[in-house]
């Protein structure tokens, strides 16, 4: 005879998960942990009483979503939340399998034994493998008005489509993303070789950062750019030694292999292998859909769903291509496509040094990726017949206001006027204070009355990502 799940296993493993109900503190090693410097901004969405709405944490694999959900479990405790009214459920073990979310909470507060009605807060880590999620939760928070709902998951298109179409009014997303530069030297204790300057940009005084070692911070640019995506990878001299291991098989093969495919009916998965394999090699590459189709061997109709499953995935960012005037095309063919995370390449195919043929294009991507957490904000690249310009951003009228070029090099800062193609952007487009990155050279150069600002590509980085977590918290 085939036997159920009993009620007593399941109660028995929800209590092994929240050993916080005895020890009234999470485990050492999880407490021990560096906390993202997003956990400011995510754990205020959670203690919001105002607003009755479930909070939704989605992001890539292994860029800590767990981890700082048990970092909140330890700050609600720390904050006189009742160790036994936070109760943690991971949706994946298969001992939960075929249990309602509800009937699941109802089996918490009877593992506890108390009676109270309202004031829990119930987590729901990797939600993604529950089948109608969010027709469920959005249930539990309009008939449980007064607790706070907390799901996470890693298959970010998954969790951002449904909660879009079922969660309006109910749902608060919130998008963990990987690693920004200015992250990693905070969780590395880096923070004494960053120095602030004051800098007149764009005729306003602003604050950029730079380093007082740059030859130090330079050389964790280069392991950010081969292995800082992930917390676990920046702390692991053992997985740095075969990330691709680690990477390729936990990351990226869960991704292609399983979770894009059941999110979409992905039938052959080479096809979406072979494509991305195609993108992370050639990253911050110019592409047509015909280039890519021959490259990849991945025909055109099928190319353009992949690459938005991508997209959604957040492991690749496309770039829309404007003209030397700064006017989008009707019919552009031309894009760029970024990896959303320098070390995915590396892991890929081998991690890089800073003298390799391919280190100008992984500083491109790196910088890229810390623009890419500004998901309010919309970047451009400019190219026409004999010139490119690698970052434009636009105002709220459609014109650029700013230019940047990404160089691993000092050769521009020695010898301005080989910068041709920003400049005749500049002078066009009537832009003064471009930015133009280099190995170490900073300061400003007047050329043909613009002035070129120099920063280090790894300080410019580095302030992208802290300005970027700044304006989080005041939105």
């Amino acid at each position: 005879m085939i036997k159920s799940i009993s009620k007593e296993l399941v109660i028995s493993k929800i209590k092994f998960e929240n050993n916080w109900w005895i020890e009234n503190s999470i485990d050492a090693d999880y407490n021990q942990m560096p906390r993202r410097n997003y956990f400011e901004i995510f754990k205020p969405l959670v203690y919001e009483k105002t607003i009755r709405r479930a909070v939704v944490l989605m992001g890539p694999r292994r860029v800590g979503k767990t981890v700082m959900l048990y970092h909140l479990i330890q700050d609600l405790i720390e904050n006189g939340i009742n160790p036994q009214k936070i109760i943690f459920i991971t949706i994946e073990n298969p001992i939960y399998n075929n249990i309602l979310l509800e009937q699941l909470f109802l089996y918490a507060k009877e593992a506890t034994s108390l009676k109270d009605k309202d004031g829990w807060y119930i987590i729901f880590d990797e939600i993604q493998y529950y089948k109608n999620w969010e027709v469920e939760l959005k249930s539990l928070v309009d008939s449980y008005r007064n607790n706070k709902f907390i799901v996470s998951g890693s298959a970010a298109a998954a969790l951002k489509f449904a909660s879009d179409e079922s969660g309006a009014g109910r749902f608060t997303d919130f998008l963990l993303p990987p690693l920004t530069f200015h992250e990693y030297i905070t969780m590395k204790n880096l923070e004494h070789i960053i120095k602030p300057t004051e800098i007149n940009w764009r005729n306003v005084q602003t604050t950029f950062y730079t380093s007082i070692n740059i030859v130090e911070l330079n050389k964790h640019f280069i392991k950010y750019i081969n292995f800082g995506g992930y917390p676990e990878v920046i702390f692991s001299e053992k997985i740095q030694e075969n990330p691709g291991r680690y990477i390729r098989q936990d990351i990226v093969d869960k991704v292609l292999l399983r979770d894009l495919p059941s999110l979409y009916g992905i039938s052959d998965t080479r096809e979406l292998n072979s494509l991305f394999t195609t993108i992370a090699y050639n990253t911050g590459e110019e592409f047509s859909l015909e280039t890519l189709s021959r490259e990849s061997q991945v025909n055109k109709n099928t190319l353009k769903k992949y690459i938005e499953y991508l997209e959604a995935a957040f492991l690749i960012k496309k770039v829309q291509r404007i003209d030397q005037a700064g006017k989008r095309f009707k019919r552009d063919h031309f894009f760029k496509i970024y990896l959303t995370n320098p070390s995915l390449r590396s892991a890929l195919f081998s991690p890089i040094t800073s003298e390799d043929d391919m280190i100008g294009r992984m500083v491109e991507t790196a910088i890229f990726a810390q623009w890419i957490h500004r998901d309010w904000f919309s970047f451009w690249y400019s190219r026409w017949n004999g010139g490119e310009v690698d970052m434009v951003g636009l105002n709220d009228k459609l014109k650029p206001n700013w230019a940047l070029e990404i160089k691993w090099s000092n050769r521009y800062f020695d010898n301005p006027y080989d910068l041709k193609s920003l400049l005749k952007f500049c002078s066009e487009n009537n832009l003064d204070n471009p930015i133009v990155t280099t190995i170490d050279k900073e300061g400003t150069q007047e050329c043909k009355s613009i002035t070129i600002q120099y920063f280090p590509a790894a300080a410019y980085a580095y302030t992208v990502g802290k300005k970027t977590l700044e304006i989080k918290k005041n939105r």
